[in-house]
């Protein structure tokens, strides 16, 4: 599923194609492109309730009110979750890419997922894709980008 995810990103992020096309014509792209059936439709569910996240009213757990908290992470959370992902986060929002609201989506979509454990780069690609789909966060989703393609040129992670 997160290889169907990627592919949609790559190949629609900086297309001037049409992102919303038929939800038959996005599945026959993928099988031609050799994914399977069960793991489209895992994947564009995703996409779907990645979208849905942004209904404060569907989802209550996410705070819409700007500021600092401390995230506590479940034990569950850590085993999928290890500490240099942990970290990853904090050092997000500690530069104002993410906040309170988006790292909750971005873990909420990260157990979406179909992987028992996260790998940063997996964690960096998701963080991308929540921002890309938040209205307003044009520079943060720039900043994650530069973190995103940006080697070894000094930053910690």
């Amino acid at each position: 599923m997160f290889d169907i995810l990627m592919y949609l990103f790559e190949n629609y992020i900086h297309s001037e194609s049409e992102i919303f096309v038929e939800q038959s014509e996005l599945t026959d792209e993928l099988l031609r492109a050799g994914f399977n059936h069960r793991e489209i439709y895992k994947a564009l569910d995703w996409l779907e309730q990645l979208a849905d996240l942004q209904h404060s009213d569907e989802y209550p757990y996410l705070n819409r009110v700007p500021g600092k908290s401390v995230r506590i992470f479940t034990q569950q959370e850590c085993e999928k979750l290890d500490l240099t992902c942990r970290g990853f986060l904090m050092f997000l929002e500690q530069i104002s890419v993410i906040d309170t609201t988006t790292r909750e989506m971005v873990i909420d979509r990260i157990f979406a997922l179909d992987k028992d454990v996260i790998e940063l780069d997996d964690l960096k690609w998701v963080v991308l894709m929540v921002l890309f789909n938040v209205p307003g966060k044009e520079i943060a989703y720039a900043q994650m980008e530069d973190l995103l393609f940006e080697e070894q040129n000094g930053t910690i992670h």
